[in-house]
């Protein structure tokens, strides 16, 4: 598929061009939360590889995903004591995507607890770090 901007936040954030709050990084992913969460505890995790999206990415790279993905789930649930997790990743604008390098998005749910809506604010940079560090430690 063509059409991927290499000037998108999260190549830019990939490239350390603009910060962001890290929980971890491997060879192959970052994990970061999310500065407009939906619920507390929302991460992301972003391939190094350049993709649009899943349905121009390289297969080799999403059977590492899964994995990377199942780890920063459980780890995102246990440090937050959430009675789940959504796990969501869109493709293409019809399908919902609005940033357009391929990533997948870890919400922790709690029951009785709406989610906010994702636009609806940026998240205070303290309470992002003091979370990421609530994640490391489950996967420390």
């Amino acid at each position: 598929m063509s059409g991927y901007d290499d000037g998108n936040i999260f190549a830019k954030i990939l490239r350390s061009e603009i910060p962001a709050t890290r929980i971890f990084e491997t060879d192959d992913f970052v994990a970061i939360m999310d500065v407009m969460p939906q619920s507390k505890g929302h991460c992301l995790l972003l391939p190094k590889v350049p993709s649009r999206n899943i349905l121009d990415a390289d297969d080799a790279m999403l059977s590492k995903a899964l994995p990377e993905l199942a780890r920063l789930a459980r780890a995102a649930k246990a440090a937050f004591g959430a009675d789940g997790v959504t796990i969501s990743q869109f493709n293409e604008a019809a399908g919902g995507q609005t940033v357009f390098h391929l990533h997948f998005h870890v919400i922790p749910r709690y029951e009785g607890v709406e989610l906010q809506r994702h636009a609806g604010g940026m998240a205070d940079p303290a309470e992002l770090r003091d979370q990421a560090n609530a994640i490391r430690a489950q996967l420390a």
